[in-house]
């Protein structure tokens, strides 16, 4: 069973047995994968307070193929991210992303992904208490893209015929993105998209900031992308944080 030094974050973690914790990470080399953390929950534990969630340091990991469930041996934090959990929209919103990465993540090694995850908490981290739903927002649309979901903005998302910058486009989330005048007709389940919220998006979408949101306009890209991730889900597994984080609106008042 060989040993593997990778950097790795939490995502998740969970008591397991009196004395040991079960963890989900996000690594740089392994992808997203269930480490068993032995004699974590001891007070005398090695780990100490390192398996905290959002934590992010070197792992080492003893990975088997074919296992669902590997073993850490160690893991030294470098990043600890406490803002996370001091702010309930900050919080929040780093649920959210996590959510994310845990639902449509994989077990294929993605150091890019690995480092939009690490950009995200730590911009939300970073971000002012009113600032921390907009971070979220756009780590969460950098993450899509990065997934390989993105919506269609440009072109339509039906015909790929390129749709002009108008005041307001028809956004389907089943077609995957925005709709010219014609294919809009086969799609009466598409929500009006104005011209400053698809900006929005596409900015996010590459890594780009916008202006600071009204607490009505982040409450309806929320909305948004609720709506547009269950759409592309595989299963009817509800998104507890992104709902949790939608309802709550800390940050937005």
């Amino acid at each position: 069973m060989p040993l593997v030094s990778s950097e790795a974050i939490v995502l998740h973690v969970f008591d397991y047995s009196e004395t040991s914790r079960i963890l989900r990470l996000a690594t740089r080399d392994a992808g997203i994968v269930s480490v068993l953390a032995r004699g974590a929950r001891r007070a005398k534990s090695r780990f100490g307070s390192a398996l905290d969630l959002f934590a992010q340091g070197v792992a080492q990991l003893y990975l088997k193929e074919g296992r669902d469930l590997q073993t850490m041996s160690a893991f030294d934090v470098t990043r600890a991210r406490p803002a996370l959990g001091a702010d309930l929209g900050r919080f929040a919103g780093a649920s959210a992303i996590v959510e994310l990465v845990l639902r449509f993540g994989s077990g294929d090694a993605s150091a890019d992904l690995f480092t939009t995850l690490a950009e995200a908490l730590d911009r939300i981290a970073g971000s002012a208490a009113t600032e921390a739903s907009e971070a979220a927002l756009s780590s969460a649309w950098r993450l899509v893209a990065h997934l390989g979901f993105a919506p269609s903005l440009v072109v339509c998302s039906s015909c790929h015929a390129p749709v002009a910058d108008v005041d307001e486009v028809v956004f389907s989330h089943s077609a995957g993105g925005i709709l010219c005048a014609a294919c809009a007709r086969l799609y009466p389940s598409g929500r009006k998209l104005p011209a400053s919220a698809r900006a929005s998006i596409a900015a996010w979408s590459n890594g780009q900031r916008v202006p600071p949101l009204e607490p009505r306009e982040a409450r309806a890209h929320q909305r948004v992308l609720r709506e547009f991730l269950r759409e592309h889900l595989a299963d009817d597994r509800a998104l507890r944080a992104l709902d949790a984080w939608e309802r709550g609106g800390w940050s937005l008042a």
